[in-house]
């Protein structure tokens, strides 16, 4: 290697601190990018409240949501869903204690387990809704966690006033936070298809920049 090629090494390399520097950024940017995505998109539970209106003859889900955090997640947990009758003792109509079963009653067969793996959903869906079903439902959720020294044990639950209608009455609350949820999903697709539009060009960039220092 002659004398001016030793002298242009280190010019090369100075001029290309920057185009390294940029790119750095780019590839940074990017994975704070990708983190933000996953950090939006992973599940996560949610208390979110029953529905409260059934139409007769369709299925009617009754939600119970009961949120465990991370460290709580090995725990025995018993579930019991009860019908309650006006001026009447509880009507136990459901059982999962470790494997979902249908207790005797007018229930008994319309009745379907819809509660998630991690059993932080505890939910019931009646299959076949009948005029009879108008009234209040109770979900009680007993769970038992295993810690190393101490075993504590919780016990919650929800109520849930059904009134079942002859036909579907019209709920807008509903159709506007659907339309909300579609346009912030495409709000989002398109913001994250001009921040990689905008990074790709940005990387060519500096690859144009650095061929060109380079010749």
């Amino acid at each position: 290697m002659d004398t001016d090629s030793l002298r242009a090494c280190p010019r090369q390399l100075y001029q290309r601190i920057p185009n390294m520097r940029t790119r750095t950024r780019v590839i940074l940017h990017s994975l704070l990018l990708l983190v933000l995505v996953v950090q939006v998109s992973r599940p996560v539970c949610v208390d979110v409240p029953s529905e409260t209106e059934a139409v007769v003859g369709n299925p009617m889900k009754l939600t119970c949501i009961s949120c465990m955090k991370r460290e709580e997640v090995n725990a025995e947990t018993r579930v019991d869903w009860y019908y309650i009758p006006p001026d009447k003792e509880s009507i136990p109509i459901y059982l999962f204690d470790g494997q979902p079963r249908e207790l005797e009653g007018p229930w008994r067969g319309r009745l379907m387990w819809n509660g998630s793996k991690d059993l932080q959903e505890l939910s019931i869906s009646i299959i076949n809704v009948t005029m009879n079903d108008t009234g209040t439902y109770k979900c009680v959720v007993f769970r038992q966690f295993e810690f190393d020294c101490y075993s504590p044990s919780v016990t919650n639950s929800l109520v849930i006033n059904l009134v079942v209608r002859e036909e579907a009455s019209d709920d807008t609350t509903a159709l506007y936070s659907e339309i909300m949820m579609y346009v912030l999903l495409v709000f989002l697709t398109c913001w994250l298809l001009v921040e990689m539009v905008y990074c790709y060009r940005k990387i060519s960039k500096s690859d144009e920049q650095a061929q060109d220092t380079a010749y």
